[in-house]
């Protein structure tokens, strides 16, 4: 009796070392694969950041291409842009950029974004020829410089505002969506019935001076990669422009 207790326990001791073993081991090596996966995804999102000076530097780089091709298509191609159908611009400029709004919004890939980006570059380059040579063969040469150096100072600023304000400039981004909204449709609806109204254009301006601060706050809040560089040129791109062309507007009625 004493030597079948000895035995079984011992037998049953024995099982029991065996599983905690067996446990520990298991816990052991999960704990290192889960360690080992997490350091590789570390890994490969460190790998795909950027520097923060490399990061604006792309920034930079990809709004002054755009402007670049856009100086180049307002020198170049006044004679087709003028000679296009309106309809049939009009429905390519939608169908480009919506089309590269996507690409850009929606991919994770800088080479897919890089070319919605130039699907919004190039219908936006036609507009800007198109109004440009407007107020060239109007005699507003000097207007139209004033009102690109007055949108490169406030361009600047509200970025200087929005990296020293992000808090607050993030916070108004739906205001400045809804506020966009309504003023289209309120210009749409002045333009059917024939209506100017140059109030538009100052409300115009200050929504996109915001915008600009939105979008530079957005993009120091984003992971520093190359792709979201672009996606962040593609959207400032956007506000300057449209803030650009309400400056010409106003300094062009102005001077009238």
């Amino acid at each position: 009796m004493y030597n079948n207790g000895y035995d079984n326990n011992g037998y049953n001791s024995y099982n029991n070392y065996n599983d905690y073993n067996n446990g520990y081991n298991n816990g052991y090596n999960n704990g290192y694969n889960n360690q080992a996966t997490y350091y590789q995804q570390n890994t490969y999102v460190q790998r795909d950041e950027i520097a923060p000076q490399t990061y604006n530097m792309i920034i930079g780089g990809v709004l002054l291409y755009g402007f670049i091709v856009n100086m180049i298509m307002v020198s170049c191609l006044e004679d087709f842009a003028m000679s296009m159908n309106p309809i049939a611009f009009l429905i390519a400029y939608f169908v480009m950029a919506l089309t590269g709004g996507f690409m850009v919004r929606k991919s994770d890939n800088p080479v897919i974004s890089f070319i919605g980006y130039n699907l919004i570059v190039i219908p936006m380059g036609l507009c800007l020829t198109i109004i440009i040579n407007s107020y060239l063969s109007a005699g507003y040469e000097s207007t139209i410089i004033t009102a690109f150096l007055i949108t490169a100072v406030v361009t600047l600023v509200m970025m200087g505002l929005g990296a020293m304000f992000p808090t607050f400039f993030l916070s108004i981004g739906r205001t400045l969506c809804v506020s966009l909204l309504i003023t289209i449709v309120v210009e749409l609806i002045l333009f059917f019935v024939g209506i100017q109204l140059g109030i538009i254009d100052y409300v115009v301006v200050l929504i996109f001076c915001g915008y600009v601060g939105y979008d530079w706050a957005t993009a120091n809040t984003q992971t520093k990669t190359v792709d979201n560089a672009i996606d962040s040129a593609t959207e400032l791109y956007i506000d300057i422009v449209n803030l650009f062309v309400r400056i010409l507007r106003i300094l062009a009625r102005s001077n009238d």
